[in-house]
Formats: structure tokens, sequence, C-alpha cells
């Protein structure tokens, strides 16, 4: 990574669709739609977490790029945890006497090679003389892009669900509400009801809804091979028909766009349940200069491992989880546009 570039950090929380729970119905989670919950009270990136007592219980995630951070927690109730990149493996505890007050660095890698990576994170349990239990917290994570080289400057650029530059096809309707991105999204249960956007850009953040009337969705960048997601929430474990994230979550995301013109689509898939797809917004990345990164072959997966009261490595920039916007660009000589889902409810009315 070159430091002195436009580089973004990235941050991936637990509700976000662009991770995959083998099995959702194995992890507990808050359930951000009941009138109890409240994030502001809550340590967690935006109040929730995902927690398992479950040997294997795993997820994955794919991204693009020279870093990983991983953030979780440490307790006496937890265990060993195994972290696999690209098929190398390391493996670690989050066992600690005490619980820790907030989220910890469970993994942090500034050594991988600037490439496309396959991230699974399994629970392994209590193994090998382990003092804790069978017990894993994944709170986020977050990867580190290159957005501009040295010397540009990057501005974002909103489409809200009733920006004419998006195409919709298909049964579509629209929620209004003060809690979303400019008052309101765009939802269907259409099976292969789609919106489309032609954009420029370096980079591209589509943001949405999540709920368990949700299922699938395609994404299509470019002609390229589909990409497909969950957009159900699964918190709870039991799958609870009014559970919802009630904040917009990250349902897509690409980098390393070059300056031609770029067309997105995103289509449902209802399948037998009908399923719903909600649309809040889409961000695109504008740099003044573009200089896409040529992708390198692997690198060494070794990293470091914290727990409390070590702190995230340098290389890991972050800043206050909890923040009200999408994007936040912060002014440095090393800009750093840091990505968090909005930290405003959310409501569908209409749907019951």
């Amino acid at each position: 990574m070159d430091p002195s570039a436009v580089n973004i950090n990235v941050t991936v929380d637990d509700f976000d669709s662009v991770l995959s729970y083998s099995d959702p119905s194995v992890w507990q989670t808050p359930d951000p739609s009941s009138s109890s919950f409240d994030a502001r009270n809550m340590p967690w990136l935006m109040g929730t977490y995902h927690r398992t007592d479950v040997v294997g219980a795993s997820l994955t995630f794919n991204f693009t790029g020279p870093s990983l951070y991983i953030y979780g927690h440490a307790g006496p109730a937890y265990g060993s945890y195994e972290v696999d990149i690209d098929a190398n493996t390391t493996t670690a505890s989050a066992y600690a006497p005490t619980n820790a007050s907030g989220p910890v660095l469970l993994f942090g890698s500034k050594t991988l090679a600037y490439a496309p990576h396959t991230l699974t994170l399994r629970n392994l349990g209590a193994k090998d003389g382990d003092k804790g239990g069978n017990g894993f917290l994944f709170d986020y994570l977050q990867t580190t892009v290159q957005l501009a080289p040295t010397g540009a400057n990057v501005t974002n650029k909103t489409y809200e669900e009733d920006n004419s530059a998006l195409t919709y096809a298909g049964q579509w309707n629209t929620n209004k509400s003060p809690n979303f991105s400019a008052g309101g999204t765009a939802y269907t249960n259409q099976d292969k009801a789609s919106v489309s956007l032609t954009f420029s850009g370096s980079a591209v953040y589509v943001f949405g809804d999540k709920k368990n009337d949700h299922g699938l969705y395609r994404v299509v960048l470019d002609n390229k091979t589909a990409e497909v997601y969950n957009g159900i929430s699964g918190c709870g474990g039991a799958f609870a028909p009014t559970c919802e994230q009630q904040k917009p979550t990250l349902e897509y995301f690409a980098s390393n766009l070059d300056s031609s013109t770029h067309t997105l689509r995103i289509e449902n898939i209802a399948g037998a349940n009908n399923s719903f797809f909600d649309l809040d917004s889409i961000v695109v990345t504008i740099p003044t200069v573009y200089a896409p990164r040529e992708l390198s072959g692997p690198s060494s997966t070794s990293g470091t491992y914290g727990l409390p009261p070590n702190k995230p490595p340098p290389a890991s920039p972050s800043g206050d989880p909890r923040g009200n916007s999408a994007i936040m660009v912060l002014p440095s000589a090393n800009l750093l546009l840091l990505v968090w889902v909005f930290g405003m409810f959310s409501w569908s009315p209409g749907r019951w």
C-alpha cells in the first residue's frame, strides 16, 4: 500500500450483507428493531454483534486490498478462533480472565498482497488447553484500499433512491421516513425487479435495509460475473419475522475502478417467499486522477493479535464507529475515507 496515496478504510459491520454466515441460525445477536434496543448504550459498532457457542460456526468475506483488521470481544467465556485468508490459516484465543469493556482487535495484518482475497473466520471453541469456553463474538472488520494516487483529490456523489439517474425495472414502491437517507427508500419483492446506475468513479457503495423478509439479490458490475448476496437479517438466531437492522447496511462495495463509464445493476431474487430488497442510496467516489492498482499475487498473511489493553496498530486508521454520516472524508495528507453505515434508525412502514 502506498501511504502517500488517497487511501480509504472500509468498515464492515456484523449485519452488513457483504458478509456471508455459513449458518446464520447458530449466531445470536441483539434485535435492533426491539423497542428496548439503544445502540448509544452499547459498546459495539452500531450496537450489534454476532455471537456463537457453536464450534465450527463461520463467516466469509471477499475483499481486495492489502490489509485486514478484525474486531470482536475477549473474556472468560471465549475460546479459540481461526483466521483463514486464501487457505492460509492462523489461530488465536479470545480468552481473557475478565470481560473486555468493548471491542478488541482479534486480528490485524498490513502485509497482504494488493489482490482479491477470501477471509473465513471460524469459531474453534475451547481447544489446546484454552481456559475459556466455546464462545466467540464478532463485531466488525476493516480493510484498506487505494482510492486515488498521490496528489489527487476525491469527491463523493450520492444517488438517493429517487434520483433520475437510477433506472428501475419491475414493480417498486417507496418508504418515506426522516430516518432514511434523505427521507426515503425504494423496495421491491418482485422476482428479477432491478435497479441500474451508469457512473464514472473509482469506487461505489450501495446502502440499504436488512430485514428477515429480505433475501437474495445479485449485483452485476460492467457485465462481469454476477455476485449474489443475502439481505436477511438473521438476528436473534430465531429469525423473528419483524427483526430488522434499522440502520442502512452496506449491501455492495467495489473499488479500483478505472476512468471508463461503469454500469451497476442490482436484481432481486424473490424466490418462493417473495423476499424483499431495499435500496437507500448509492455513493460513488470520483477522483481527479485515476490510477487503478495492478493487482499482485499472494503475500504474507501473518498478523497481529490484540487483546486488552492493546490498541489497533497505526496501519489500521479508524474513527468514531457511531458517526451519523455514511461517509466521512478526513482532511489530511494521507486522506482516509471512513465508510460507516448510517447512524440513524430506519423504519419500513406498510409491510405488515
